[in-house]
């Protein structure tokens, strides 16, 4: 019997792994939530630090901020999980009644089973209804209606259909600069061609169509512009869009002849005095024919943000606005390799479309829980915006909407000299981390405009914890400051 002496050598390696996933970077769970990990494993260890615990701001998790769930969302998940329960009197009617619904609509009368790729049927059609409810009448059809785990599952899914060709055929998408890093990361792994249009900090976080123009007129040169994202309102920079600023864009569009994908989660997160979320496939129907017959929209939903902070159960869903018929064939296929989305989180969704309604038992309680969520929000956001515009070095717009802040931070030039090869904000955040335990992501992560430095942080923490997170980053840059003048 012969041996094999020769080395045996890995098939996956850094040099032989797909190159474009190597590329990929996600700032939001990057280093800085990486080394805070590490700094909760040697606290566990008794490691002194001049903190007791991490404070993760980086991401938007609400429960996972101490957000308390809504009652009737997971009453009416219960019921579908453990159908016995339905026999129980400590339930409302009205949570039965949808849950008896959407086991209907299940296999087996069961959420264990698979649902049909596009998702429930049912469910699909209570989220048509409730964009018809929402944009005033317009109507919406539950075939153009695709459920997804999550809403990045369908953006990339819609990046996915779309890019193609080789070299200045490439396909290119225009996104805002700062940008959710979804789509860059999305962009890098599919070897789409990222196009940055840059959003106006000094006219709060404002999209302007005549930097959208700059920006594709350059990229024109070098590759097939062919989708425009937008995030409304905007993470990570909290604007909400105004209805002319919407008209300007979907007007663009089509002159230009660009598909708009229209990333709505935070549609409820509404917060400023004057701000009103208006749905792009609202205001396009509201233009007329001329513009609702032709530009292709998809819109992106989520039942991770709002009021709802479900992002554990990943429900999500798109519709689908003048897609040619053979390419929404695709669509389905495509969709269906995954077999479907999981159908807790379709059951989650549908419920979000489709609350307690004036006249139920479980009514009262939603309004107040739903209403005390926002309120709550609303109140921190002012309360961020104030005490950030008070450190010396700091500039903070108005949080209008969704869940976080991005102030524009000073970093000396000092700092910057030492900075040691990382950018001189993620230097910044991570000697907060460090010094604090206040995980936040550093403007670098988003994309900024050269020489300024911002962080993104989420209003999401109890009103007396981001106080305290408030404070630690005033006396942290104090001494920041301190140190590198």
């Amino acid at each position: 019997m012969q041996t094999n002496n020769v080395a045996q050598v890995n098939v996956l390696t850094l040099e032989t792994m797909n190159q474009n996933v190597r590329q990929v970077e996600y700032a939001v769970r990057g280093p800085m939530v990486l080394r805070a990990v590490q700094i909760e494993e040697e606290l566990k260890k008794g490691v002194k630090k001049p903190f007791t615990e991490v404070i993760k701001a980086n991401v938007g998790d609400a429960h996972a901020m101490g957000q308390k769930p809504i009652t009737f969302i997971r009453q009416v998940l219960a019921l579908c999980a453990y159908p016995a329960l339905l026999e129980d009197d400590k339930f409302p009617e009205d949570a039965k009644l949808r849950a008896r619904r959407i086991l209907d609509g299940c296999g087996g009368q069961s959420i264990g089973a698979y649902s049909a790729s596009q998702g429930i049927e049912c469910i699909r059609k209570d989220v048509a209804s409730y964009i018809e409810k929402r944009d005033g009448g317009i109507p919406s059809n539950h075939e153009n209606i695709y459920l997804s785990t999550g809403a990045s599952d369908a953006i990339v899914t819609m990046l996915k259909l779309l890019i193609c060709g080789e070299g200045r055929t490439r396909t290119g998408v225009m996104i805002s600069i700062p940008q959710y890093p979804l789509y860059s990361a999305a962009l890098t792994e599919l070897q789409g061609v990222q196009i940055n249009y840059y959003l106006d900090e000094d006219k709060c976080w404002g999209l302007d169509v005549g930097e959208l123009r700059r920006s594709l007129t350059a990229a024109r040169e070098h590759c097939n512009p062919r989708a425009l994202c937008i995030i409304n309102p905007g993470n990570p920079t909290g604007q909400v869009q105004s209805r002319q600023c919407i008209e300007d864009v979907i007007r663009f569009a089509k002159e230009e002849g660009l598909l708009l994908m229209a990333d709505e989660v935070y549609q409820d997160n509404v917060y400023a005095e004057g701000c009103v979320f208006h749905s792009f496939k609202k205001v396009l129907f509201e233009m007329g024919p001329e513009f609702s017959s032709v530009v292709e929209l998809v819109s992106f939903h989520s039942t991770s943000k709002c009021y709802m902070g479900e992002c554990g159960f990943r429900g999500g869903y798109m519709e689908v606005v003048n897609l040619d018929p053979e390419v929404k064939a695709q669509l389905t296929k495509l969709v269906s390799v995954r077999l479907c989305s999981p159908v807790s989180g379709q059951a989650l969704m549908d419920v979000v479309v489709n609350p307690p309604q004036p006249g139920e038992p479980s009514y009262a309680t939603f309004t107040k829980e739903r209403a005390a969520v926002l309120a709550d929000l609303a109140e921190k956001a002012k309360l961020t915006e104030e005490s950030f515009n008070n450190v010396p070095g700091f500039h903070c717009n108005p949080v209008q909407g969704a869940m976080y802040t991005f102030p524009r931070i000073t970093i000396p030039q000092k700092a910057i000299d030492q900075a040691a090869g990382q950018a001189p904000d993620q230097m910044y955040c991570m000697k907060l981390l460090e010094t604090t335990g206040i995980c936040l992501v550093p403007g670098s992560g988003f994309g900024q405009r050269e020489g300024t430095f911002h962080f993104r942080m989420t209003i999401l923490p109890p009103k007396e914890k981001l106080k305290y997170v408030l404070e630690k980053i005033a006396e942290f840059n104090a001494q920041f400051l301190q140190d590198y003048s």
